[in-house]
């Protein structure tokens, strides 16, 4: 198959990309005009130019595709001009999903994130039919994210989009070239430069493990439905001690109250927006998500496509050494 991966440059696009073509398919990756060309390195694929803001661009990009992966997002927590947020995420994928229908596209994955579920309040693992709505979602990221997930459902229903939904939950591993939030936190536990923590939980899992979750869904998933890509949940003092163990240094011990830290989010996104420079490693957004443990159940991509995870230790091993080697 010929199939064009939006976010091929990104951290799990490009897992995406490399899992694909071990699969022997051909690949399209899609870049602007900015992007980063480093994971595409060594890579035997086709690049086009375009820009989920430019409608024509996707239209030439999906011609002669029979599959897309739709992996592209912005992922920050905190920009000063939230429109961005939303012109990507949620205008972009109705673009691209409108030029995939124009283009008789026959099967499409759609790259979603558990940011989109519902959480229970207990901390046990919340599935794909957990209660959910818009006025759970916490910051612009995770609006756009669920509204952009709610475009691709609403044209599966009407007009037959023939898309299946992933929500891969906290990938970690190589290639995290911007880093993304959680690879920050990553990369500064593993330097040493996270003396505290505060009360939460996260599902790790392996971005390449992600990678095949996505391939599953393209060759197993059913039209209109989503499945958790996860892996193992944990506490972030957990997720901490084991990355300390890793790098041999001593994990942190002291656990920062919420309340205490929320203002701290919004000094750092203040001093970020008056100096002009990018997201800082802590945001108010970021808090308040972090009062809830973040626990997720991949029981459905189990069952129904035949997924797998290591365990999180692997993972973040992995992400550690990578990072450590470009450090």
């Amino acid at each position: 198959m010929r199939i064009l991966v939006t976010g091929a440059t990104g951290f799990v696009g490009s897992a995406v990309a490399r899992r694909l073509l071990a699969r022997g398919h051909r690949v399209r990756a899609l870049v602007r005009a900015s992007s980063d060309l480093g994971n595409l390195e060594g890579l035997d694929m086709e690049r086009v130019r375009g820009d989920l803001t430019d409608p024509p661009s996707l239209q030439a990009a999906l011609a002669g595709c029979d599959a897309l992966f739709h992996v592209a997002a912005d992922y920050r927590l905190w920009t000063p001009d939230p429109k961005l947020l939303y012109a990507a995420n949620v205008e972009g994928t109705r673009h691209l999903m409108e030029a995939a229908l124009a283009q008789g596209v026959e099967r499409i994955v759609y790259t979603s994130s558990v940011a989109t579920l519902g959480l229970h309040a207990d901390g046990t693992p919340a599935d794909e039919d957990t209660p959910v709505s818009i006025h759970d979602m916490i910051g612009h990221y995770k609006r756009s994210k669920y509204l952009a997930e709610r475009v691709v459902r609403e044209l599966v229903a009407t007009r037959g989009l023939p898309a299946v939904i992933v929500n891969p939950s906290t990938p970690v591993g190589p290639r995290d070239i911007k880093p993304t939030p959680t690879g920050r936190m990553v990369r500064d536990a593993a330097l040493g430069r996270m003396p505290a923590y505060v009360d939460t939980g996260l599902n790790i899992v392996h971005v390449d493990d992600v990678a095949e979750g996505h391939c599953l869904a393209l060759e197993r998933g059913r039209t209109g439905e989503r499945y958790i890509l996860g892996g193992e949940n944990l506490s972030l003092r957990e997720i901490l001690t084991i990355i300390s163990s890793l790098t041999g240094r001593r994990p942190p011990r002291i656990r920062l109250p919420h309340e205490l830290v929320l203002p701290l989010g919004y000094v750092a996104q203040t001093w970020a927006r008056l100096r002009g420079g990018p997201e800082p490693r802590l945001t108010a957004d970021g808090v308040r998500m972090a009062r809830k443990k973040m626990y997720f159940s991949s029981a459905k991509a189990r069952r129904e496509l035949g997924y797998v995870s290591r365990p999180a230790r692997e993972a973040l091993a992995d992400a550690v050494a990578w990072f450590l080697a470009r450090d």
